[in-house]
């Protein structure tokens, strides 16, 4: 391969092949194969080359990827940080080994692409991103080096997927909420007919505490005030009960000494489980990957069921733990009691006050 003019230049016309080898005081050896069909190609890649290392050698250093994740989750104090370290541990072998500010929708798009290929729900992929903007925001506004200098300049903005494909939900009849209760283990039955009077999510149904409790004597009746550490938008929840509700508590007071719900004296950390599953299935309920068949369906039920017997929005919303802000703690008994009001309504619907629970 003959030497070129410029030097450091190296390019062959009969292959086409050429490399730029050359030193250059502050950035140090400079290296570069390429491939051109004219001397005028092969010298706008010379120039692309020693413009790219100057650009490199002025740009300061900047964390891995993986270091600010690490670095994320020693100090996320969350409660959905396992899910968090879960979606991290997916994405570091595609950005793991990248600077913060090669993290873009560029450097993303193969993960993106590659989750759809695996037929991976556009819904767990945008949380799966939510983690890595999260990471990027606190990189370029939060945290700084020894110098005050910011991890990241600015955080780009992340497009998250959306490809048609959420599963729909499938709220309960009541025959067969009947037939699915039946289907389950008693523990979760308890669970689930407690979700199904009070709207509560999963991890809040998993996680409900004898702490939480509040006993109002003016309305005779209790209420569970949930700490936003443990609710989806971090502020806290007013789970109020119903007769249906309220009986279920009743049958597991004294069982557990911190957690509402267990089994075999330990609490449970999930509803959807294998038991769940079989259950389900045995109930000869819709399956598939277009349906909802885990315990938010039961959310789905509660909802559908106070619109059903006129429940207003508004109330429905605060049932819900829709309304933004930290305001339930404010309620007074009447209030509460409104709620109450609302919320018993839906035995009436279902025309039974308890299904069977086995003792």
């Amino acid at each position: 391969m003959a030497r070129n003019k410029l030097p450091g230049l190296y390019w062959d016309k009969k292959t086409g092949k050429g490399a730029v080898d050359k030193r250059i005081d502050g950035i140090g050896r400079v290296r570069h194969r390429f491939t051109a069909s004219t001397q005028a190609e092969a010298e706008t890649e010379y120039h692309r080359a020693i413009a790219q290392a100057k650009v490199v050698a002025s740009t300061p250093d900047r964390k891995l990827f993986r270091e600010a994740a690490t670095k994320y989750l020693m100090e996320e104090t969350k409660s959905s940080i396992d899910r968090d370290a879960t979606c991290l541990a997916n994405l570091d072998p595609w950005i793991g080994h990248l600077r913060v500010d090669q993290v873009h929708q560029g450097s993303l798009q193969p993960y993106i692409d590659h989750r759809k290929a695996l037929g991976i729900k556009s819904k767990t992929v945008t949380r799966e991103l939510a983690v890595v903007r999260r990471i990027l925001t606190l990189a370029s506004r939060v945290w700084r080096d020894m110098d005050n200098q910011s991890w990241l300049p600015s955080a780009p903005l992340l497009r998250m997927p959306d490809w048609k494909d959420a599963a729909k939900p499938y709220p309960l009849s009541i025959d067969e909420q009947h037939k699915f209760l039946h289907e389950l283990p008693n523990h979760l039955a308890e669970m689930a007919l407690f979700a199904l009077h009070a709207g509560a999510r999963e991890n809040i149904v998993a996680e409900l505490r004898w702490e939480w409790e509040i006993r109002i004597p003016e309305i005779e009746s209790s209420i569970f005030l949930v700490p936003g550490e443990f609710t989806k938008n971090e502020t806290a929840c007013l789970i109020v009960l119903n007769s249906v509700a309220q009986n279920v508590i009743e049958s597991r007071r004294g069982m557990q000494n911190t957690h509402v719900f267990g089994y075999r004296g330990k609490p449970v950390d999930r509803m959807h489980n294998t038991a769940w599953k079989k259950a389900w299935v045995r109930a000869e309920l819709p399956v598939g990957s277009d349906v909802l068949s885990g315990p938010h369906n039961l959310r789905h039920t509660f909802a559908r069921r106070l619109r059903l017997a006129g429940v207003p929005l508004e109330t429905r919303k605060v049932l819900m733990h829709h309304i933004d802000g930290d305001i339930t703690i404010h309620y007074s008994p009447a209030e509460v009691e409104e709620l109450l009001i609302a919320v018993e309504k839906l035995t009436k619907i279902e025309g039974v006050t308890m299904l069977r629970l086995a003792s």
